[in-house]
């Protein structure tokens, strides 16, 4: 049973750093590239702007979850 935890600890600390990664990442790239246009966004049209924050919110949790979950499965670790 204690192996069971400290293997399941290590997947786990394996997952929230292939997280981080590419929440960073993610991070970065909006706002390298959609920055301004965003920005410009929000001064002007604040309902979009809300939508547009939904989206790119529930589509990062998405993308990440399957991006994790994929190299997790390709790394040969435990997903669940």
């Amino acid at each position: 049973m204690k192996i069971d935890s400290a293997k399941t600890l290590r997947v786990f600390l394996f997952e929230l750093a292939i997280y981080a990664v590419l929440v960073v990442t993610y991070f970065f790239f909006v706002l390298h590239y959609l920055g301004d246009w965003l920005h410009e966004l929000a001064l002007h049209h604040h309902y979009y702007y809300a939508g547009l924050a939904i989206v790119l919110i529930v589509g990062q949790a998405v993308m990440l979850e399957a991006l994790t979950t994929f190299l997790l499965k390709l790394i040969g670790g435990r997903s669940e």
